[in-house]
């Protein structure tokens, strides 16, 4: 009998060993506007993110990772295609008219991450904000490859989280917010703004990050028994303000002075904008933990490699926000809208249980290009990456094992006064001043200012040294000057020779 029983086990484990392994599913969630600084692993001592935390511990942290642009759609299109914003179709925000809902369609003829994935068997699902086209155009995600979207597809809507409907693959999906609460809205003149009652007209009933946070855990759930690609766009925490008051009340008189934010710098109001702003991110890092908490419940946390990241630097100082008091860019200089680190180096997180090394950090210079060749190298399909990629696989980082250093990041941006940077090693050069600003032909331009900076000695950026390296400036101009291709939707005076588009 216990011969039997021997033997037995003996087939079992054979059995089991020659299986074929699970090709392993892929989650990536993007915050949206959330700082280097923003995260207790990344440094924050007055917002709590437990579950954030729990996954830096239990993976890796980089921190050196850059998102794809310095603002949200440009940023987005980079991790889609995996092409570097010198030759990505998007390289700024940009809707397309009244009316429309969406914003400047990605071409038919762009090859997403999705697709890529959906070619190999995956089943892809997008649930949160788009920002990279129109409904029912060449840039639906629908028509970039998702099976299922929900969410916002226009991000200028995705400024209210109890709007009056979202998206379910194409079709309106009511939200019983009525009204809708507006993102962009005041306080009345005869106000007071300590009073709570003040503030009855901006609170909604239909939370939408809730209810694409439950679309999100259903999509695991119907997909279990297949490999799956979830991409999480979140929309925290982007303005405006809106967080359930039952979550503010943990923060609230906890965060020193606390003013009110009456709404004057266009969006909506809120009464305790620092324990709103600290709500938020906390908001978020709970459903990261339901995520989570349902791989568990599901058995595929090790088939799982799940990434977190940020689209962008945290933003400005309106709407409430306040990020000196957060400390939110991390002691980096600058904030969204600036290739600077502060608007750019964000916080990035992989977790994935028995693959990679709990604990673990890297200063490997590295982008949202590199997600798209990354994933499909995880899915055993290294050889699908396109010509045009530009990003390189991380894999061998996420393991562990050596990674050959890149040649280069290169970064553009035709907002903000038109940006242009690269890094090397411990190098960085920076560009600025290559787009005319406003609307007056004849007003001159500031001149163009070029910097260099070494970051391994300076990653707060303080000191220029370029006027002490006229060598190494000459040769990254070469550089910057030959990785970009002129852009015909997003022309940069400075570089394309072309007047701005207004």
């Amino acid at each position: 009998m216990n011969a039997s029983r021997t033997i037995l086990a003996a087939a079992a484990l054979a059995a089991a060993v020659s299986a074929p392994a699970r090709t392993p599913n892929l989650v990536f969630i993007l915050a949206d506007d959330l700082g280097y600084g923003e995260l207790g692993c990344y440094g924050q001592t007055m917002i709590r993110t437990p579950n954030l935390d729990r996954m830096a511990a239990e993976g890796l942290r980089f921190t050196r990772h850059y998102s794809g642009n310095a603002v949200c759609a440009p940023s987005r299109c980079v991790l889609m295609t995996g092409r570097h914003p010198g030759r990505a179709f998007i390289r700024d925000n940009r809707s397309v008219g009244p009316g429309v809902e969406g914003q400047l369609d990605i071409p038919a003829d762009a090859v997403t991450l999705a697709e890529l994935l959906k070619a190999r068997g995956y089943a892809a699902g997008a649930f949160g904000k788009w920002g990279l086209g129109t409904v029912g155009g060449t840039g639906d995600p629908l028509a970039q490859g998702f099976d299922h979207f929900f969410g916002y597809i226009c991000q200028a809507h995705a400024h209210s989280l109890y709007p009056a409907h979202l998206r379910d693959d194409g079709r309106e999906f009511p939200l019983k917010n009525n009204p809708p609460i507006p993102g962009h809205a005041k306080l009345p003149p005869d106000a007071d703004p300590a009073d709570p009652g003040a503030y009855a007209a901006f609170k909604g009933t239909d939370y939408a990050p809730d209810r694409i946070h439950e679309k999100a855990l259903a999509f695991l759930r119907a997909n279990k028994d297949r490999p799956f690609f979830l991409y999480y766009p979140t929309v925290i925490p982007h303005l405006a303000m809106m967080v359930p008051d039952a979550e503010v009340k943990a923060y609230e008189g906890k965060l020193g002075d606390d003013p009110p934010y009456v709404g004057g710098k266009g969006y909506t109001p809120h009464r305790t904008p620092h324990a709103a702003y600290a709500a938020f991110i906390t908001h978020l890092d709970a459903q990261v933990g339901e995520v989570f908490a349902a791989l568990r419940e599901l058995g595929l946390e090790k088939d799982t490699l799940v990434v977190f990241s940020s689209d962008n630097g945290p933003t400005h100082d309106v709407g409430g926000v306040d990020t000196g008091f957060f400390k939110s860019a991390g002691g980096l200089r600058g904030l969204k809208g600036s290739l600077y680190e502060g608007g750019i180096r964000v916080p990035c997180i992989a977790r994935w249980p028995g693959r990679i090394e709990a604990g673990r950090t890297t200063d490997f210079i590295s982008g949202f290009e590199d997600w798209l060749p990354t994933f499909l190298d995880v899915a055993g399909a290294a050889k699908d990456v396109p010509a045009v990629a530009d990003g390189v696989s991380l894999l061998p980082t996420l393991l562990g094992k050596l990674q050959i250093e890149r040649p280069f990041l290169y970064r553009e941006f035709a907002g903000y006064g038109g940006q242009q940077a690269v890094w090397q090693g411990p190098w960085k050069v920076i560009r600025q001043n290559l787009q005319p600003k406003g609307k007056n032909p004849s007003k001159a331009p500031p001149p163009v200012v070029t910097e260099l900076y070494n970051l391994d000695a300076d990653p707060a950026e303080s000191t220029d040294i370029a006027a002490k390296n006229p060598g190494v400036i000459a040769r990254f101009e070469r550089l910057m000057k030959s990785v970009r291709s002129a852009s015909a939707e997003f022309p940069i005076a400075g570089l394309d020779g072309t007047a701005a588009r207004p």
